[in-house]
């Protein structure tokens, strides 16, 4: 059956993925007069997909909040940075690299002005993610660019969500949700529309798993068809798959940073209709995860964003080698655990660590910046670990907390059946310990710390001051068992810089348009091999952007 309502059928647009990078697209036609059909496979209440959960990380260069804290930034030092991490070195990348530098031009231009004319504010520290390998030329931030927004995920998203529920009220825009596509319609060589299910309604609370329960068919029939459906996060089963062996073993076990319905059909879709993929291999998935004590999607995990100070140790107890520190480089970690034979890691730290350098990732994480309350979020500079980690801390099963070291290896040994070596690790505790007798030292990681709070925002609320881990003062003892987390997709379908896909002889497939996720956030990879945070709700905004236009221009 064809899906009916007002214009459905004479639509100039069909944006498939309501999360950010569509809604960002449908917004830009409707600025052009553009008429708009929204399709997602998920029901109402999870309107603007997985960035609801985001954290609200925006990768911005040269900023007036980094020049309050003293931070010296230049679209030369940015380029310099994301070119030494992307590592760009095969043919299929000469679409990311030109993605990459209109990417950097917006950051460190118009992006912070537009974002600021769709009422989104910036909170005022600035933090320093993926600090990289130590090579002033290789991969990480040499400075602090990693931009909260006020408001965090759901603030980032709500103008744009807003603006388009005003033209749907106005008919100007058609919601087909519970629509799930599984065909592009190609026509003598153009994409045309799209085929599919509808689904059974359901009414799930966000973020939970919907049904697939089949309904009906319907089809639809656009001038153009923007994909902006996401990755491949909560496949875990095609995350194995596309897992590459630079990477080492894939993970026998994982948690998910991401719903389940982050499953990645949409690439072998839209292969099917022509579309060339590229670089489906590189992903980014973290290395800090803890099971979510109150889940809302199945494997339900949070990435702890650590500050510099915790002793990291593998699962038998090695401490893990420079630069695989909390917060430098999240690939190089994740490739040397997955060479270890085990899929878990341990961070070991102190009440005095965890109160000033454990955040979590994600909106619901996070009340006081989601919900814009300065005096929740004045408390964080106040005695105590934040109220959401304290309850991880409490309640998370990944959690050991103990007043005495002995206490402490009895509760980790609980918790893993991996030989854990604690003479090992208590021998590794005691020398660092000792290198801070004086204020320098030859251990990089206590280098790293130093050089943190030299930072005037790290010093303020994210670097603990240097003290030893065995000190009773700074007790109790907190250990934490880390999972590796899914997220993100680095490579997809590949796109010119008008966000047109392209086919296998690297000429546009007439119709059809990519942006976000699916498209490797441009360009089928524009972070490359390696992302420095803050560039994935940034790289669905510049995506979208630039799909919207290109749709409204071509129509």
């Amino acid at each position: 059956m064809r899906a009916t309502g007002p214009d459905a059928e004479n639509t100039d647009a069909i944006v498939v993925g309501h999360g950010l990078a569509g809604l960002v697209a449908a917004c830009e036609l409707l600025e052009a007069g553009k008429r708009v059909t929204i399709v997602d496979q998920e029901p109402v209440q999870a309107l603007g997909g997985q960035a609801f959960w985001s954290f609200g990380g925006l990768f911005l260069v040269d900023t007036p909040e980094q020049r309050r804290l003293g931070v010296h930034d230049s679209l030369e030092l940015a380029r310099q940075d994301w070119f030494g991490s992307a590592a760009f070195d095969r043919d299929s990348d000469e679409w990311g690299r030109r993605w990459a530098d209109a990417y950097l031009e917006f950051a460190a231009g118009e992006k912070r002005a537009w974002l600021r004319s769709k009422g989104i504010r910036i909170f005022p520290l600035v933090g320093w993610a993926e600090r990289g390998g130590g090579s002033a030329g290789g991969h990480g931030n040499s400075v602090p660019r990693f931009h909260i927004a006020w408001g965090t995920g759901p603030g980032v998203l709500q103008p744009f969500a807003d603006r388009v529920k005003t033209a749907a009220a106005a008919g100007r825009v058609v919601f087909r949700h519970r629509h799930r596509v599984d065909e592009l319609i190609v026509e003598s060589g153009a994409v045309a529309g799209i085929r599919g299910a509808v689904l059974a309604d359901d009414d799930v609370a966000r973020g939970k798993s919907s049904n697939r329960e089949v309904v009906a068919d319907f089809e639809l029939r656009g001038d153009a068809v923007i994909l902006a459906t996401g990755g491949i996060g909560g496949n875990h089963e095609l995350v194995r798959k596309a897992w590459p062996e630079r990477l080492g073993t894939p993970p026998a076990t994982m948690i998910s940073g991401v719903p389940a319905h982050v499953d990645g059909r949409m690439l072998e879709i839209a292969a099917a209709a022509g579309a060339r993929l590229v670089n489906t291999d590189r992903m980014w998935h973290y290395t800090e995860g803890i099971v979510n004590w109150d889940p809302i999607w199945p494997m339900h995990g949070i990435r702890i964003l650590p500050g510099p100070s915790s002793m990291w140790f593998d699962a038998v107890g090695r401490r893990l080698p420079a630069p695989n520190f909390p917060g430098y480089d999240t690939l190089a970690t994740l490739e040397h655990i997955q060479k270890t034979g085990y899929d878990h890691t341990w961070f070991v730290l102190t009440q005095k660590i965890i109160e000033k350098e454990f955040a979590l990732s994600g909106s619901e994480q996070n009340p006081d910046l989601t919900e814009k309350d300065w005096g929740r979020v004045l408390r964080r500079v106040t005695p105590g670990a934040p109220a959401p980690v304290e309850a991880f801390k409490q309640h998370g099963e990944d959690f050991v907390v103990a007043d005495t070291l002995p206490e402490l290896f009895q509760g980790m040994l609980a918790k893993t059946d991996a030989p854990l070596d604690t003479a090992l690790i208590e021998k590794q505790l005691t020398e660092r310990d000792r290198e801070l007798a004086n204020p320098y030292s030859k251990d990089p990681q206590l280098a790293g710390i130093r050089n943190a709070r030299t930072f005037l925002g790290d010093r303020l609320g994210r670097v603990a001051t240097p003290h030893r881990i065995l000190d009773p003062k700074a007790g109790p003892l907190i250990a934490v068992k880390l999972h590796i987390l899914t997220r993100k997709s680095l490579g997809g379908i590949q796109t010119d810089l008008s966000a047109r896909v392209l086919r296998a002889d690297g000429r546009p497939l007439p119709g059809l348009y990519a942006a976000g996720e699916v498209a490797g956030f441009g360009g089928g990879g524009v972070h490359g091999y390696r992302a420095l945070e803050g560039t994935f709700l940034g790289g669905c905004l510049f995506s979208g952007r630039i799909a919207g236009r290109a749709v409204a221009a071509a129509l």
